[in-house]
């Protein structure tokens, strides 16, 4: 299917690796101008020159850490008049509610709350201006299904999911829309952390924990960032125009809600 957002320009945030990557890499071969971005500069060009060979699309790396006043401007700068904001940013680590304070709360929602708010506050008047504009917000799974060790993480992707309800109804008639992604488990260097410390917890092995979180899955499988990049792009895409203001949860089945 042709996506119609050839020549449309998107940034990514925290797009080096991961499900911000298969966000870059689909929007790329759906014919967008990429701008990546990391704060290791050299795994960013390293993903960058691999997009640009597979996909051909033009891509700009800007290395940055998007959590700053200074990353979000240097990203704003390499494109003032984006078509497309993917929001991304590293989650709080898994920690226990009681080994939080004032300064981890802080930092997690200034990551999670905060900076994507920024870069929606400063491009949704050009897209609006322009009649075209698709942000996606990658949230989480534990938005509607809260974890254990993740209160922050879910607290701060709760909030930024009210604030931008209103917002996607305000400029829907301006063929803008705002909508969230909420992954569950998914083949990505966070997974294999949190599998990690489980295991470490348990005393099982990384692979016996692995598998276990697979089994507690319906699809019985972790996802992969390229699936979850393809449903970025169908909802960036000129054909979603009608789909804003949604929470798309993307679990393999795990939430056993039916809403």
């Amino acid at each position: 299917m042709d996506l119609g957002i050839a020549g449309r320009t998107a940034i990514l945030c925290a797009s080096s690796a991961g499900l911000g990557r298969g966000c870059a890499e689909a929007l790329a071969e759906a014919g967008a101008r990429i701008i990546l971005n990391g704060r290791n500069a050299e795994k960013l060009e390293t993903t960058a020159a691999a997009i640009r060979q597979s996909t051909g699309a033009e891509v700009i790396a800007v290395a940055a850490d998007v959590g700053t006043e200074a990353g979000r401007q240097a990203l704003l700068a390499a494109a003032p008049d984006a078509d497309i904001l993917v929001n991304n940013n590293a989650g709080p680590p898994l920690r226990p509610f009681e080994d939080l304070d004032a300064d981890k709360i802080r930092a997690g929602l200034e990551s999670n709350l905060v900076t994507p708010t920024l870069l929606i506050h400063a491009l949704l008047p050009g897209m609006v201006e322009r009649r075209f504009g698709r942000i996606v917000n990658i949230t989480s799974g534990s938005v509607k299904m809260p974890l254990p060790g993740l209160d922050l993480s879910s607290g701060a992707r709760a909030g930024l999911t009210g604030l931008v309800a209103g917002v996607a109804r305000s400029v829907a008639h301006a063929n803008v829309t705002i909508n969230n992604l909420l992954p569950g488990s998914f083949d990505t260097d966070r997974i294999a952390s949190i599998v990690a410390q489980a295991a470490a917890k348990s005393g099982a092995s990384e692979a016996e924990e692995r598998a276990r979180r697979e089994a507690s899955i319906p699809a019985r499988r972790l996802g992969t960032p390229a699936e979850f990049g393809a449903t970025c792009a169908f909802l960036c895409s000129a054909h979603a125009g009608y789909i804003t203001g949604q929470s798309l949860l993307i679990d393999g089945g795990t939430f056993p809600g039916i809403l």
